[in-house]
């Protein structure tokens, strides 16, 4: 059994500083676009100007306000993005399409996260953070961008991703057994899960070298307890927050019945924060990379995804 050792930090990524000068990127130009329409400069069912236009008004090239177009489009906050006609507001905005910012809804999961991910692929330059007990959620939300990626929809130059997961020689908290007994067999099953879901996300991540040449760095580190909850952090401008809820109930284990405390982490409800959506999430977003980074560097150590 490899063994993972409890030293060597590892220098974590810091945010990176933004020239005022700097060309406007997609999401610069649907931050802007997005905040028009919650204001209500651009109304529900009201046709967006021409790519033309926007380009001109942001001093971009049209690429760069298809990418924006199509961020909100996956945000169902505009329909009809295409080449030809401009793009429309979306004619029912409910509070399900706001997803991070002030008045945000949460939802759980795995109905929040991959839209997000999906629009942080639409960068060149794509950075990804992750605590969480197994990264399922992340695996899975992580796919239709790839496939997006596969189609050709979307090209991004650079991919990094860190994931901090609980360490395999730590006594869980949760998942735990009820009666307290099989905790050797119930660690041996959530190790399992969790070497392979890294596996499958570092595998399908790494896979894009090969197909597409894109720079593509997946990186994992193991935390020495076990997080009561996940946290996403999306190109520095993003945080996505989450509470791990333990209950009690009845998993198979070894094809066997064990009665166990758990947190289903797919369910668990995404409160999301926006860099620059004001100052309460301005600060959240900057506060949670600066918790994440000084875990990685700290007290986190190399994690091995084998049994």
């Amino acid at each position: 059994m490899a063994v993972e050792p409890e030293h060597a930090s590892v220098k974590g990524r810091k945010p990176p500083e933004r020239s005022p000068r700097r060309q406007r990127s997609p999401r610069d130009v649907a931050d802007e676009l997005r905040t028009r329409i919650r204001a209500g400069v651009l109304r529900p069912g009201e046709r967006m100007p021409t790519q033309a236009r926007l380009a001109q008004e942001f001093g971009v090239e049209r690429g760069v306000v298809r990418q924006a177009l199509r961020i909100l489009q996956s945000e169902h906050l505009l329909t009809n993005v295409s080449k030809g006609a401009p793009a429309t507001v979306a004619p029912d905005l409910g509070a399900g399409a706001l997803l991070t910012g002030p008045g945000a809804s949460p939802q759980p999961t795995m109905a929040a996260l991959t839209p997000r991910i999906n629009e942080a692929f639409a960068v060149p330059h794509v950075e990804i953070d992750a605590l969480c007990l197994t990264a399922v959620s992340l695996t899975l939300a992580i796919g239709e961008p790839l496939r997006r990626i596969h189609a050709g929809e979307l090209k991004p130059a650079k991919i990094d991703v860190r994931v901090l997961l609980p360490s395999r020689d730590i006594d869980l908290a949760f998942p735990t057994a009820v009666d307290g007994s099989s905790a050797e067999r119930l660690q041996r099953h959530w190790l399992a899960h969790r070497n392979a879901q890294g596996q499958v996300l570092r595998h399908n991540l790494l896979t894009l070298r090969a197909t597409h040449g894109i720079d593509v760095r997946v990186s994992f580190r193991a935390l020495p307890f076990t997080p009561p909850v996940k946290l996403y952090l999306l190109n520095g401008t993003e945080a996505l927050f989450a509470y791990y809820t333990v209950k009690r109930h009845e998993q198979q284990v070894d094809h066997e019945p064990l009665e166990m405390y758990d947190a289903e982490g797919t369910r668990s409800v995404l409160f999301a924060f926006e860099h620059g959506a004001g100052a309460r999430d301005t600060t959240f977003v900057e506060q949670s990379l600066l918790w994440f980074d000084a875990l990685w560097e700290t007290i986190s150590s190399d994690l091995v995804l084998t049994s």
